[in-house]
């Protein structure tokens, strides 16, 4: 059994690790980690969990935690992560880290839009970008990943193939994407409260949100080349999911067909990235509590654009479920065990 551990056990996306991995034939939770709840049983957190989960909080004594785990999940604030890993750390465990402290090599960017110093730069260069169907050999010997975001996520599979066969001109590249309230975390603040966001639709972090930089440095590597581009997030009255529409300019014309081999090229083969069929487009209703993507597509020859849309759960593939998939990799498990889950609806 993996001996698992988990610091930040009470937001959403450590509430979502438990959900998977108590169904994880190869992995024992051994440590629910929660500052905010200390000594407070999970179960009167989260009361799905009631006679399920038996165990009390614990800190985040990231020391202590390990000598007792094989892996550490840390679903923290930005910061966290960094400030408490070292060597000695990495020497016993391995950990996934659902933070962006480790996404950017460039610790400079990171600083720059995350607005906090970055408090462990010397392991950025060895950690793994946790986007399992583009780095799944490296993620594979690594003892640090990084977890991608959401937004990310779902915006860079749906690119991807395009990117990486140069068929969209990267500078053009727009990407306009939505996403439920519980991507802002369980926090209580102000623009999420239920008459805030109930009945509304907002667009936030307008050529400021600070998944654009990780967006650019992934598909600039597909596409071997610096990219820059516009990524507007939006905030719908919904608890789960994220779409994202992306538009490019075509180099040159090309029919469905070839569109569609090109994805099939990349994810023919893989488990958790479904390309639709021609004329159906993403939503997030079928991929609500899966660690699916569903990716569309459709060419305007009027303006020789193509417009991309790719839609995920922005806590399972967005997170829990990515973070899993990782942690399956690592250890040399089946990818998609604890992850075969049926999308829910209604």
């Amino acid at each position: 059994m993996i001996k698992v551990g988990i610091i930040g056990a009470t937001g959403y996306a450590g509430g979502e690790l438990v959900r998977i991995l108590k169904g994880h034939k190869n992995a024992e939770i051994k440590w629910y980690g929660s500052r905010s709840y200390i000594d407070q049983k999970y179960a009167d957190v989260y009361r799905n969990m009631f006679q399920i989960v038996d165990a009390v909080c614990m800190d985040d004594n990231m020391e202590e935690l390990a000598s007792q785990v094989d892996v550490i999940f840390t679903a923290t604030p930005q910061g966290l992560c960094a400030s408490l890993v070292n060597e000695d750390i990495l020497s016993k465990t391995k950990i996934i880290d659902l933070s962006a402290d480790f996404r950017l090599k460039d610790v400079s960017v990171y600083e720059e839009w995350y607005k906090i110093e970055h408090k462990a730069p010397r392991f950025i260069d060895e950690a793994v970008y946790g986007l399992c169907e583009v780095n799944r050999e490296d993620i594979k010997k690594a003892r640090l990943v990084a977890n991608p975001g959401c937004y990310t996520t779902c915006s860079i599979l749906t690119a991807y193939p395009l990117a990486k066969e140069g068929l969209i001109d990267m500078g053009t590249l727009i990407i306009d994407a939505k996403s439920g309230t519980s991507g802002a975390g369980r926090g209580a603040k102000l623009p999420n409260l239920f008459c805030e966001v109930n009945e509304n639709i907002k667009a936030y972090g307008v050529a400021t949100h600070r998944h654009t930089p990780e967006i650019e440095e992934q598909l600039g590597y597909a596409a071997g080349e610096k990219v820059v581009l516009n990524f507007t997030p939006h905030l719908v009255p919904m608890n789960r999911g994220i779409l994202a529409t992306e538009y490019a300019s075509l180099k040159e014309k090309v029919s469905w067909e070839e569109v569609k081999a090109v994805y099939d090229k990349y994810y023919v083969d893989e488990k958790f990235v479904r390309v639709l069929d021609k004329d159906v487009c993403p939503e997030t209703k079928w991929v609500e509590g899966s660690n699916y993507v569903d990716i569309g597509f459709k060419i305007d020859p009027r303006t020789n654009r193509i417009i991309m849309m790719g839609a995920i759960d922005n806590l399972v593939k967005g997170a829990a479920g990515q973070a899993v998939q990782n942690m399956n990799l690592m250890f040399g498990c089946e990818e998609s065990e604890g992850l075969e889950l049926v999308p829910m609806f209604p």
